[in-house]
């Protein structure tokens, strides 16, 4: 289901410039954004002109903006503008803000000009950084041209990721495995400096809730019969019930800790306990939207919760392992993992099998489709977080097992020492589409580098700003 970003639209004016027309812009761009189906609070009775340039208007706004809990502000300069006022408005909402005015109109015969909105873009974007509020700026264009399109839906997507990153609260089932030294992670300074909380629970607790689902059986079923459906079913009837009863159990735990994700220690002790790799179960929630990470990487959680809000929750997101080099491509490689993978980024029907490396059932075995991607890790250490961004196309290669895909990006040996020399580890989020310049413009208003792979920068800026952009590395 896509996601729904609610943003406050703040029209501005300045008296010096045309009342009538600016109060006209208005009106426009309520009917460009409703056209384009964005969901928006208006501030068209706060007084005559419905715009905001004073202090009693800009108190109504600020109430009315934060009652709604938008996720968003579009400060849209329909002539000059008033600066000041857009300033106290993004500092007291703290959410990502728009700032774009429509392209102004030839000058009248007699040599005069009614809006100067670009004008007043400028004037904003100084104050707005003297209050130290980031913003994202769209280029001055007409409400008709493709880049008014796509920088409003860009802009969506970035408050969909500021919005869920600020929101999230990850499921810890279990510690970290003790081999797994590059999965540890600082709960505290995630909560003190990004409110990322954590709810742990042992793994017994686990196993009471897939017991009751047994028992109760309704909600087991129909996860067996979805499987039986989708998926080529390659173990026992026993082994395909404790799969789904995992999930069951997962799904009402996250729900009852109020969590949007789950970090899970996926082996050894949960064999002991359950009988079974839990891949599958991931797969299976991880179809639904909910993400499941492996071997309690937690940064790995909140890699994929920012990936997935990248592309308004519409597709769904890998999580991997950097694995092996490609054996006849210097710059490809092999994304791989048990099984987590939802099946809805397979180019066959998957399989649920034995894994590799494990005697237990649960694994899921497919390739997955190939084509263009964006890759992504969120980590840290000594205080420092970052998000590792880059591109990469799926490629032909070798079968193996588990799911799988072999990428090629645009200098492997680069990205190489990138992870190795940190703050990376060996896992990653990857989605099928680019997602990766809402992802650089989020990490703006989120406190995180922006640590790209590949040197394109400039060309990530460019495209923000509203150029036609080829991101021709790989």
């Amino acid at each position: 289901m896509a996601a729904k970003i609610k943003i406050g639209f703040a029209p501005t004016r300045r008296s010096i410039f045309s009342a009538p027309d600016a109060i006209k812009y208005a009106g426009l761009t309520r009917k460009r954004l409703t056209e384009l189906g964005v969901d928006y609070v208006d501030i068209e009775d706060i007084n005559a002109d419905g715009l905001l340039y004073d202090d009693a208007g800009l108190a109504v706004t600020i109430e009315r903006f934060k009652a709604e809990k938008v996720d968003g502000i579009l400060l849209a300069h329909e002539n000059f503008g008033t600066e000041y006022e857009c300033a106290r408005l993004a500092k007291a909402l703290n959410v990502p803000v728009l700032l774009w005015g429509p392209r102004d109109e030839r000058p009248e015969p007699d040599g005069g000009r009614l809006r100067d909105s670009q004008c007043g873009l400028f004037a904003t974007g100084k104050v707005l950084r003297r209050f130290g509020v980031p913003f994202t700026y769209m280029t001055n264009c007409r409400l008709e041209d493709p880049e008014f399109e796509r920088g409003i839906k860009d802009f969506l997507a970035v408050c969909n990721v500021v919005k869920v990153f600020r929101k999230t609260r990850i499921l810890q089932i279990g510690p970290r495995p003790f081999d797994f030294w590059s999965t540890m992670c600082n709960e505290g300074e995630l909560l003190e400096k990004y409110n990322i909380q954590l709810a742990p629970i042992p793994l017994p607790e686990l196993s009471d809730e897939i017991k009751k689902w047994k028992k109760e059986g309704t909600e087991v079923k129909k996860v067996i019969d979805y499987c039986k459906e989708n998926m080529t079913c390659s173990i026992s009837d026993a082994g395909l019930e404790n799969v789904a009863a995992l999930k069951v159990a997962m799904k009402a735990l996250a729900d009852k800790y109020g969590c949007n994700a789950i970090a899970i220690q996926c082996w050894n002790a949960l064999q002991g306990e359950i009988g079974i790799m839990p891949c599958a179960a991931n797969a299976l929630l991880n179809e639904e939207g909910i993400p499941v990470i492996c071997e309690t990487d937690i940064h790995g959680a909140i890699s994929q919760l920012m990936v997935e809000a990248a592309s308004m929750n519409e597709r769904r997101v890998m999580f991997a392992d950097w694995t092996v080099r490609h054996p006849d491509n210097e710059n490809g490689e092999l994304l791989q993992h048990c099984g987590p993978w939802p099946i809805s980024v397979a180019r066959e029907k998957p399989t649920i099998c034995v894994p590799v490396g494990f005697p237990q059932n649960g694994a899921v075995s497919a390739e997955a489709k190939h084509g263009p991607m964006t890759i992504a890790r969120f980590d840290g250490d000594g205080g420092e977080y970052s998000l590792l961004l880059g591109h990469a196309r799926g490629i032909d290669g070798p079968w193996t097992r588990g799911t799988y895909v072999w990428i090629e990006v645009a200098n492997w040996k680069r990205l190489e020492a990138k992870i190795v020399e940190g703050p990376y580890i060996h896992h990653c989020a990857a989605i099928h589409g680019d997602v990766l310049p809402v992802l650089y413009e989020a990490c703006k208003y989120l406190g995180i580098k922006a640590d790209l792979y590949d040197p394109i920068e400039d060309k990530v800026k460019a495209y923000l700003h509203g150029e036609d952009v080829v991101f021709d590395e790989v």
